[in-house]
């Protein structure tokens, strides 16, 4: 239905309700001559006259009767479907619908999304964490994360923090094993392999070596698909690890690990938050995405720092200074 048919049944029906096509033009902030144009544009677009117009009295014919009668609930229908779109555009309420690996935001994400929903009550978020990768337009996501390489082409995408590759040992490890001084030792140590949901294989482990980054096939004496584990592992002393930086940071900072082969750490991969694009975006979105990188952007809550990747010294706690 064009525009300015739509238009014309509104004033109509609101002529209707209000017994006045003048108090029916001021309704709709239209000038009077404006509306009796636009009914009678209704009226000749219908072939039948739905009012006896005078100076001072305005009634419906039989044929307005009948067509109020079949307009009037369509009409209320579309208002309130207009009504609720634009709640969920200019509101910061309704459903959001966030994806993204479970091995990274398991730890990332709560407190994003707690200070969230603190912040705005009527929102009800949906969080699907899965460390396979879906289609994100088919499973109707309004915001998503990424972890590894960015998103694909069709999206907004921003990196939010690095993702570091650390290689950790547990100090009972290396006090029954000694460090890697190397990464051609590594073959003479215990180590782990992770093995990632979308491909089978062991995933080959990263390193800097000088300008560049090299992969090398690392022998797994103990292999799992989920980073938990492999973290568990390594701070049981059973083996040394390639951890991610949002696992490994906080337990490096504790003591529980202890970073090694620190000169060859690699951080090329990254989070991301991405959505489907800048036009029209609900105010929920909108809001969610602007916490999250004002919480995320390069939060050293989850990635070591050059000195911290000495062996040692990120769980060394500062001295106090003497007053």
């Amino acid at each position: 239905m064009a525009f300015n048919e739509l238009r014309a049944i509104a004033t109509f029906v609101k002529a209707a309700e209000l017994g006045s096509l003048r108090k029916a033009a001021a309704a709709q902030g239209v000038t009077p001559q404006a509306a009796s144009q636009s009914l009678s544009q209704l009226e000749s677009h219908l072939g039948v006259r739905l009012f006896h117009r005078t100076t001072r009295k305005l009634s419906l014919t039989e044929e307005g009767e009948a067509f109020l009668s079949a307009a009037k609930p369509g009409l209320h229908t579309l208002e309130r479907a207009l009504h609720g779109a634009r709640q969920g555009s200019d509101g910061v309420a309704g459903p959001l619908r966030i994806v993204g690996p479970r091995s990274t935001m398991l730890q990332v994400l709560p407190p994003v999304l707690q200070e969230f929903c603190q912040l705005h009550p009527e929102v009800r978020p949906d969080v699907q964490l899965d460390d396979m990768l879906g289609n994100w337009v088919e499973s109707r996501v309004d915001v998503g994360f990424r972890a590894g390489s960015p998103p694909d082409n069709g999206v907004i995408a921003r990196r939010l923090m690095p993702l570091q590759l650390i290689v950790c040992a547990s100090p009972a490890y290396l006090r029954a094993h000694g460090a890697p001084a190397s990464i051609d030792d590594l073959a003479h140590h215990r180590c782990s392999g992770f093995r990632s949901p979308q491909i089978p294989n062991v995933r080959a482990w990263d390193f800097q070596v000088g300008d560049e980054i090299v992969s090398r096939t690392i022998p797994a004496v103990f292999t799992t698909n989920d980073l938990d584990v492999e973290a568990s592992a390594v701070v049981a002393g059973e083996v040394i690890g390639q951890i991610d930086g949002v696992t490994a940071t906080p337990l490096v900072r504790s003591g529980a690990l202890v970073p090694v082969l620190g000169q060859h750490m690699v951080d090329h991969l990254g989070l991301y938050i991405y959505y489907g694009s800048r036009v029209a975006l609900p105010r929920r979105v909108r809001a969610f995405i602007d916490l999250a990188v004002e919480r995320l952007v390069d939060n050293d809550r989850f990635f070591l720092h050059p000195h911290e990747l000495q062996p040692g010294l990120a769980a060394k706690k500062p001295r106090r200074r003497s007053a």
